[in-house]
């Protein structure tokens, strides 16, 4: 697929944020990318040309930020809405390849729909939640630079990532990544053996460390994590805001995410 002809949907609802940026970084690869509504996918009070399908797009964007307000719990508005009048074309959507990304409060929305971790390829989409982002061990909101290790190669966002660890800050006051506790041991062993998890906290010399090099006490150090056709990937840490190195000029480190999909997207 030319460049040119790759549309990238980054959805919005109130109480969202960073999509403005987040489409940039995508529009920088010469992509289309829109900020669409929610609502645009399915509400007759939409004037109809401005009325959207899933189906326009080759890719869609859960961006940060505090959609809904983060009432009951962050992402879960946002996911129930979405699940209640998109979820079969969003099944239908993972299974054609089609990659989706998370970020914070996206990852957020992810794992509140039952995208991620995404076991079964067959149904991507799970009943119920199999994993949540639980309030942070400081029990405060962390807005710091991370330091991540890449762990998987398979996932379809960070296959032009060469460096072996990259810095990207972290903004939120729910990142903790936990499972169920009698599904903890079962759920790490199918994420190394599926190479699910993505990205690991570390501390500047790449080692795995405690707080606050993990700024949340995520399970595992857990910092992002794809599904098993690696094509759903959720992150707590926001590339959007490192696409420049505005300090050295250049890149920063969350270009190579974008890039990734892009360079994915081409091939289909």
């Amino acid at each position: 697929m030319d460049r040119s002809e790759i549309r990238v949907a980054v959805l919005r609802i109130e109480g969202t944020n960073c999509e403005e940026e987040t489409a940039e970084a995508f529009r920088s690869f010469g992509v289309q990318a829109e900020l669409v509504h929610l609502k645009q996918f399915y509400s007759d009070m939409i004037r109809y040309e401005e009325q959207r399908s899933i189906f326009d797009y080759h890719c869609l964007v859960f961006p940060g930020g505090f959609s809904a307000g983060d009432y009951v719990r962050a992402g879960a508005i946002f996911s129930a809405r979405v699940k209640s009048v998109l979820r079969r074309d969003l099944e239908e959507f993972i299974k054609l390849g089609y990659p989706i990304l998370g970020i914070c409060n996206g990852f957020q929305v992810l794992a509140e729909l039952g995208a991620l971790p995404g076991f079964d390829e067959d149904r991507p989409i799970a009943e119920k939640p199999e994993m949540a982002l639980a309030i942070n061990d400081s029990g405060r909101f962390e807005c710091r630079t991370s330091f991540l290790k890449r762990e998987s190669s398979k996932c379809i966002f960070t296959r032009a990532v060469e460096k072996r660890i990259l810095r990207i800050p972290v903004a939120h006051a729910e990142g903790k990544v936990v499972f169920p506790k009698e599904k903890e041991k079962d759920f790490l062993e199918r994420l190394i053996e599926n190479e699910q998890i993505v990205f690991r906290y570390v501390d500047e010399k790449g080692e795995y460390s405690g707080y606050p090099w993990n700024p949340n006490g995520s399970f595992y150090n857990i910092a992002g994590i794809c599904n098993a056709t690696h094509t759903v990937f959720g992150l707590m840490p926001h590339p959007e805001r490192v696409f420049y190195d505005h300090r050295n000029g250049g890149y920063g480190d969350g270009y190579y995410i974008f890039k990734s999909a892009v360079e994915y997207l081409e091939r289909l």
